[in-house]
């Protein structure tokens, strides 16, 4: 019976390795994106010229602007969720399988790379998302017409509550830090 126990729980422990799938392909999803991103940054800038080109009208102009700044937000929005792909890789492979050597002796490591428990990882990608968050209200804030001073006072809601959430996530942090 202690042959099998000791057969089982290795199996058991071993079996730990499936996750080497979730991390892999986070890996080449984050790759993906940021590819992504970097081709919409290197498109955008390459569109730019036009926007110091006598040829165009100032309503033309004002809409290349509103446009690239669109462009800006959707391609940091890009890089956020490439950076919450790494972190989630990193995260996974660092709670599951090994703790990666080379960060440990990085004097350059970043702690948002070091996960060490399920809630430091959770706790990390929710700040990430909270910022995916606030950039997606941007880009829309961006893009609202305001017809009536009711929608202005919709977008100044709004952004005490992004308020509040950064405060909230940020006491979270410090007082979890005291403990």
């Amino acid at each position: 019976m202690n042959i099998l126990k000791k057969y089982f729980e290795s199996f058991l422990w071993d079996s730990r390795f499936v996750v080497l799938f979730a991390v892999l392909a986070s890996l080449a999803s984050s790759m993906a994106m940021f590819y992504i991103a970097t081709a919409d940054a290197v498109f955008m800038v390459s569109h730019l010229g036009d926007y110091i080109s006598v040829d165009i009208s100032q309503e033309q102009r004002y809409a290349l602007r509103a446009a690239t700044v669109t462009h800006v937000v959707e391609i940091v929005d890009g890089y956020l969720l490439a950076t919450i792909l790494l972190i989630f890789a990193l995260g996974l492979y660092e709670l599951f399988i090994s703790d990666i050597a080379k960060a440990e002796e990085s004097k350059n490591a970043s702690n948002v790379l070091l996960i060490t428990s399920l809630d430091d990882l959770k706790s990390r990608l929710a700040k990430v998302i909270l910022m995916i968050l606030i950039v997606k209200f941007f880009e829309y804030a961006i893009a609202m017409e305001f017809k009536t001073p009711l929608d202005l006072l919709y977008l100044a809601g709004g952004i005490a509550l992004i308020g509040l959430a950064l405060y909230l996530s940020h006491a979270g942090e410090h007082k979890s830090d005291r403990h």
